[in-house]
């Protein structure tokens, strides 16, 4: 499901008199791109490109389709948290920690003060990894953060240069793009872990 979206006037309550006329007349804005998300929720857009990385960010993370971050966390059982596969090294709650810990970093490195290391307790998840409910509030946080800073582009920003955490710069398109396919690329080891433990690995179409 995508943005349903409409055109508006936002009309501005700060009058403009003419010295000439003495009369008094309103300032109207541009049209403004109004988008309502798939969970209802209407956002006031400046540019469509902004628009569009917005709805995909939300749509990996926690879109109602079946590929997204939370949609594939939430399937997850407490059994299943720490279980590591024979002849695997990572649990579902390393990948996660793994997850959350990039868009803490991406963000500030990109868009903060670029002082976040790996083992800053924000960044390493400390005390917000013993379960499924807590580490969806820590990854909620960091994607906010990250939401919140591509909400306030332009389009014409994506194009400018920002720092990873490495210390390369990168476009900004390049960045968000990446924590998009991030949160995908993720969800899908998740998913696989996940039906490896419940003994659940198979095609839909198989299930019977």
């Amino acid at each position: 499901m995508g943005f349903k979206r409409s055109r508006v006037r936002i009309v501005s309550p700060r009058p403009i008199i003419s010295p000439q006329k003495q009369d008094v007349r309103l300032i109207e804005r541009p049209a403004l791109l109004i988008a309502r998300s798939a969970n209802g929720i209407i956002y006031a857009m400046k540019s469509a490109a902004i628009s569009q990385f917005l709805y995909l960010l939300d749509a990996a993370f926690e879109g109602t389709d079946w590929h997204s971050l939370l949609g594939n966390i939430g399937s997850v059982k407490r059994v299943d948290w720490l279980w590591v596969p024979q002849g695997g090294e990572r649990s579902i709650s390393q990948i996660v920690q793994h997850v959350g810990g990039c868009k803490f970093m991406y963000h500030n490195h990109a868009f903060g003060d670029a002082t976040l290391t790996w083992e800053h307790p924000l960044v390493d998840g400390k005390g917000r990894l013993t379960g499924v409910t807590s580490a969806v509030a820590w990854l909620r946080e960091g994607h906010e953060l990250l939401r919140n800073s591509v909400e306030a582009l332009d389009d014409e920003e994506l194009l400018r240069p920002r720092m990873t955490n490495w210390g390369e710069p990168k476009e900004t398109r390049w960045i968000i793009t990446s924590m998009i396919e991030h949160d995908l690329y993720h969800a899908g080891e998740i998913n696989h872990l996940r039906s490896l433990r419940q003994q659940s690995d198979r095609w839909a179409y198989d299930a019977g």
